[in-house]
Parts: C-alpha cells; sequence; structure tokens
C-alpha cells in the first residue's frame, strides 16, 4: 500500500483527495501558489510547500516543481485530480522515471487519449461508433475550411488537446470559419500548450452521457453506470445526474461495453470516462478522459464506490473489488456545480472575497464538496467554482426535490453567483418531466435569468426591515449579535436609504410596520439573530440569511436561491454615472489577445473591437455605437483590470 500521496491541484479536488487518503492511513502532503497560501487544502494537509506564482504556468503546471516537492517530501505517489497536470503523458511518465506512483493511468493511455484525433482512429478500430469529422494533422487554414465544407454545416471547431469547452467553435457558415480558427486555436494554446484543433459534423439535439470505466493493472475492466451532462453552457457542465435517464436497458449496456471496449483498447488502468454524443437510440464516441471527473460524486452515491479510493487501490498493484455483475446502482443523484459568475450578464466570472458561506446540512441525502470557506478569496488565476452541491434519493423526482430545496439553504455573498440561477434550472419543467438535449440552456435562457417580481419585493422589504434595525443600533458592526431576538415594534417614520429607484418608506405601528414601496404596502415586522432574519410579510412567513458590510455600508440579502445586494445612501454618497461606452471596459482582470480592427476604422454598433482572455476563456468587447475607432488604450498581451477602458470610439456626427 502506498504510504504518502502529493495531490498535485488545489480547491475542492485537492480537499476531496485528501479526505480519502486521510481515511486510508495516507499521509497527505499539499503545493500552492501564492494566492493559495491560506487555502483550505494547504489547511487540511499533513504538510504543504510553495511551488511558485499565482498563475498556473508558475506553479501548479510546472511539474518539475512538483516532482522537486515529491522528493523532498518523501511521497511515494502523486495524484493529480482534473485539470493541470492530470492529462499530461509527460508528467504521467515523469513520475515513473522518478519512481513516484502516477495516480492514473500510463502515459501511453494518455497520450492515445489526449489527442481527440488520434482517440477517433483507435475507437473506429475498437468498433465504437463516430461523429462524421476531420481528424488529422494537416492544419492549413484553408484545407480544414474545405474539410468542414465536405463535412457540411454547422461545423465544431474543437480542440484536440483540450477540454471543459475551451477551444472550441460552432461555426453555421462558410464565411465565419477563419475567424472561429482563429479564436479556438488561440483559446486552445492558452489553456492547452497545443492548437491543433479536429472538426465534426455539430449534432443539433444531441444528448451528452457519459460512462465511468475503471480497470486494473491485472486486465480486469468494469464500468460503474453513466451519467447524463447535457444542462451544459458554452460546453462545460453545470448539472449532472446518475444514472442518465430515459435510457433502455440494452441501450445502457451497450454504451458501456463500448466504453470498456474504448479502455481495453488502449490498455487501461484506472478511472477513465468515455464521452458519448446520444441522439436517440445512436451514440457516438466524443473522447476519453483519462483522470478522474468534476462530476464524479454522482456515481459515488449511486453506486456507494470511493473512486478515489479505488485510484489509491489500483495504484497500489490491487485488483478490481467488484465484477461486472457485482456492480450495481441505486436510486439516484443530481451534482450542481455553483459557480461565482453572473448569470445576468453572459456567465462571466467574478473575483473577490466570501463574505457569507452557508451550506445545506450535510447527510446521507445531501454532499457539498468544497474547497473555500467564508473569508476565502476567490481569485481571477483559478477556474471560479465555489463548491458542488451533490444530493441523493431513491427515485429521480425526489432527487430533484431534494436539490429543488438544498439549492434554496445555499446562500453566498461577496460577488455574484449561480445559484439562483441553477435553482431555476432544476426546477424547469422541461427538465423535471423530460430528458432535455445540450442546448436546452441556451434555448431557454431568458427565462432562466429572468427576475422574479414577487421575489424582488419580498426582498426589498426584508432589506428594509434590516435597514431599520441597523438605525435603530446606529449601524453597529454587531447589531445583531448584541439584539438577539430583538424585534421591531417602536413608534417612528422612516425613509429607507437604499440606494435605489424605487422609493421606500417605512410607518411603525405597535405591532412592527407598514413598508410603503412603488405605491404597495407591506405589514411587516421581523425577528433578527446575528446572520437570519425572519419576518411576517402581509400575515406570511419568510426567512433570509444576510451578510452587513459596515465599511461599504451594504447589506447581502440572501433569499431562498436568490441572492441580493442593496447599498445605503449617506452622506457621502455620491451616484454612479453610467458610461456611454461601457461595452469597451473590461469587465474583469484579464488580458488583452486581440485587436479586431485598424486603428482609424469605421466600426458598427456591436462590432467586434478587441479580445481579452480571463480564466481561459476569451470575451469579445463590442462597439458600443456607429463611429471610428480612434485609439487602444492596452497593447495586446497587456494585462487589465476590471473596469478599465480598452478602447476608444468617437461617435458618428449623426448618432444620437
Amino acid at each position: 500500500m502506498l504510504k504518502k500521496i502529493l495531490i498535485a491541484n488545489r480547491g475542492e479536488i485537492a480537499c476531496r483527495i485528501i479526505k480519502t487518503a486521510k481515511r486510508l492511513g495516507l499521509k497527505t502532503v499539499a503545493v500552492y501558489s501564492d494566492a493559495d497560501a491560506n487555502a483550505l487544502h494547504v489547511k487540511h494537509a499533513d504538510e504543504a510547500y510553495h511551488i511558485g506564482a499565482s498563475p498556473s504556468k508558475d506553479s501548479y503546471l510546472v511539474s518539475e516543481k512538483i516532482l522537486s516537492v515529491a522528493k523532498r517530501s518523501g511521497a511515494d505517489c502523486i495524484h493529480p485530480g482534473y485539470g493541470f497536470l492530470s492529462e499530461n503523458d509527460q508528467f504521467a511518465e515523469a513520475c515513473a522515471k522518478n519512481n513516484i506512483v502516477f495516480i492514473g493511468p500510463p502515459a501511453a493511455a494518455i497520450t492515445a487519449m489526449g489527442s481527440k484525433s488520434r482517440s477517433k482512429e483507435i475507437m473506429a478500430a475498437a468498433n465504437v461508433p463516430l461523429v462524421p469529422g476531420y481528424y488529422g494533422q494537416n492544419q492549413d487554414p484553408e484545407f480544414l475550411k474545405q474539410e468542414a465544407i465536405k463535412i457540411g454545416f454547422p461545423v465544431l471547431i474543437k480542440a484536440a488537446f483540450g477540454g471543459g469547452g475551451k477551444g472550441m467553435r460552432v461555426v453555421e457558415h462558410a464565411d465565419e470559419f477563419q475567424l472561429a480558427l482563429q479564436g479556438a486555436q488561440r483559446e486552445a494554446i492558452a489553456g492547452f500548450g497545443n492548437d491543433l484543433v479536429l472538426l465534426e459534423r455539430y449534432v443539433t439535439k444531441p444528448r451528452h452521457v457519459e460512462v465511468q470505466v475503471f480497470a486494473d493493472s491485472q486486465g480486469h475492466c468494469v464500468y460503474l453506470g453513466d451519467r447524463d451532462c447535457s444542462l451544459q453552457r458554452r460546453h462545460q457542465k453545470v448539472i449532472e445526474e446518475a444514472p442518465a435517464p430515459m435510457l433502455s436497458d440494452s441501450l445502457r449496456k451497450a454504451m458501456g461495453e463500448a466504453a470498456v471496449r474504448c479502455a481495453q483498447a488502449i490498455n487501461y488502468v484506472g478511472a477513465g470516462t468515455v464521452e458519448f454524443l446520444l441522439c436517440g437510440n445512436d451514440f457516438f464516441f466524443m473522447e476519453m478522459n483519462t483522470r478522474l471527473q468534476v462530476e464524479h460524486p454522482v456515481t459515488e452515491m449511486v453506486t456507494g464506490v470511493d473512486l478515489v479510493e479505488w485510484q489509491i487501490k489500483i495504484a497500489s498493484g490491487q485488483a478490481l473489488s467488484l465484477t461486472q455483475e457485482q456492480v450495481t446502482l441505486s436510486g439516484h443523484a443530481l451534482e450542481a456545480r455553483i459557480y461565482a459568475e453572473d448569470p445576468s450578464n453572459e456567465f462571466i466570472p467574478c473575483s473577490g472575497t466570501i463574505k457569507a458561506m452557508l451550506t445545506p446540512l450535510q447527510n446521507k441525502h445531501i454532499r457539498v464538496d468544497t474547497g473555500v470557506q467564508a473569508g476565502a478569496e476567490i481569485s481571477s488565476f483559478y477556474d471560479p467554482m465555489i463548491a458542488k452541491l451533490i444530493v441523493w434519493d431513491e427515485t429521480r423526482p425526489l432527487a430533484i426535490k431534494r436539490l429543488q430545496s438544498a439549492l434554496e439553504q445555499f446562500h453566498l455573498a461577496g460577488f455574484s453567483c449561480n445559484v439562483e440561477f441553477l435553482h431555476k434550472l432544476a426546477s424547469h419543467e422541461g427538465f423535471v418531466t423530460a430528458q432535455p438535449d445540450t442546448h436546452f440552456i441556451a434555448h431557454n435562457l431568458d427565462e432562466l435569468t429572468a427576475v422574479n417580481p414577487q421575489q424582488e419585493d419580498v426582498s426589498l422589504v426584508l432589506a428594509s426591515l434590516l435597514y431599520l434595525s441597523l438605525i435603530k443600533n446606529k449601524e453597529s458592526a454587531d447589531a445583531w449579535d448584541k439584539q438577539a431576538g430583538f424585534r421591531l415594534n417602536q413608534h417612528n417614520k422612516i425613509h429607507i436609504a437604499l440606494d435605489l429607484p424605487q422609493t421606500i418608506s417605512a410607518i411603525e405601528g405597535q405591532h412592527g410596520y407598514v413598508i410603503t414601496l412603488d405605491g404597495n404596502q407591506f405589514a411587516a415586522q421581523a425577528f433578527i439573530e446575528q446572520q437570519s432574519i425572519t419576518a411576517t410579510i402581509n400575515g406570511e412567513k419568510y426567512t433570509a440569511d444576510f451578510y452587513y458590510d459596515q465599511e461599504a455600508h451594504a447589506i447581502d440579502l440572501m433569499y431562498l436561491a436568490s441572492q441580493h445586494h442593496y447599498k445605503f445612501k449617506h452622506k457621502h454618497y455620491i451616484s454612479e454615472i453610467k458610461n456611454a461606452a461601457a461595452s469597451l471596459a473590461a469587465p474583469l482582470n484579464g488580458t488583452v489577445v486581440k485587436h479586431l480592427c485598424e486603428i482609424g476604422s469605421q466600426v458598427t454598433e456591436g462590432m467586434g473591437v478587441v479580445v481579452i482572455e480571463a480564466m481561459k476563456m476569451e470575451y469579445t468587447l463590442a462597439a458600443p455605437f456607429d463611429g471610428q475607432l480612434m485609439s487602444y488604450c492596452f497593447a495586446e498581451g497587456e494585462l487589465v483590470s476590471h473596469g478599465a477602458m480598452l478602447a476608444i470610439v468617437e461617435a458618428s456626427p449623426n448618432n444620437d
């Protein structure tokens, strides 16, 4: 058995691996960058070593630094988690050369599946169905365009060494191909260090179903059920579930056996995932991920298998503990990925400090995998995932209800997050009663990001009650700690000075307040304690969590799954002035990667002007109106901060 494990990763997955490793009696070693000096995975490990600056290219992606720490700490094995070096065949080889066990497949298997084009050739030989496409080495732009025309539009351009939706573009028409190719190649270089791409026919209404396989070094291989990952945005998974619903037993078996053939074709060892496009009863091989998946917990919940434990034992030379006939599935599980992002603003990633983080109680039905806690910093250097919320119940309908309830109890403050979006998605009739395809979010985005007026009114009343309590306690930071059970029941008439377009006022009576909002009246009283408010509004009971930021004079209110940020007006308040050219301001910290227009050229409203890259994704900023591009504020390759103006466009004379 292995004795000391180095986790070559960070955040949630590092904490997840440490948990199982400690249960198995292994000593744990963490590595960290500048940005992660105080991270949770560093605190949980037995030992921790600094490996460089915050950018992953200077720390988590530098294999020499990881191996040096392994030697210094005496670690006899390395678990790469997912992302970073997890599918790097050269790193796996380097581990072997240094007599360190790589907890993953052999380097040759990673090499075979690391190139999507080569993997297609292998799968064809293994009698696994493939989507029509081009998987060759010729990367001449004009040649690729002609291949795309042969395949037929729409065509999917995909980074051959990529994943997670990066380096991927859907092209509808031939005249859009070259620009899309350039964008995909830039993202591929930035994310994976290789700009090789492949082309595939873009299937219009597919489901994304994947199969978890596991193989040992004795030649045994099993599949541990399947997962449906069709709920995606920008090709990134949002909610996953196991088992995949609405599959016949024969189709489920055929996909599982095809996945095993994939693994056996490359002499696979360890945990792997074979991803398929499912179109009716036809399925096509997409790729094989030669690592643990982000969504692995849903498989663990329905099989009762700790996949990390299996990884460690298989890497130690042990045989699989179950045969295919012994693998059983029980109940249904779903996972929701909770991200620091703004769904109302094209899911743009957010960074900042977690001011509050309240999660549902964990038990056999609910699991929360995270690598952060209140007070932690969400860095712009890494993927902005905060946590994975996993639920289990006996049936899919019960599991969905449990997910809805758990999301209502998952509260975050300090930045925008996607919890409300996830709740709307998990509650949508098209998901609850049917199984959507991979375009479901895109087709229902307006509905999934729409504001609920009733919830807005309730949250405003709750915020008003908090404001009233604050002024009674002179905005003391610990007002609610001192006033546990404080009831609002004195006589006064007060203007609610929240920084909002609405006018809100309150008249105090014997049994609470009458709050007037846009002419509508709400009889309300509240019980406030620490970070929780319970209120009766027009005879109905409501509860919410909140965080008061004394320095910023603001409240973050978390009601059900929604998140609301309210600033207070005060004597130093100055209203913000909207900038007519705000569309050319950096929406987040990032790097300028491409100027799309010549200085002095005429641009039209909505035309792409500049491309920035942040958190491994590209964002194109468009001209706010018709006019002339006067200058760029930053050169290609320069770092920019959130809010910085990137280009100057002078409006045409005929613009209002």
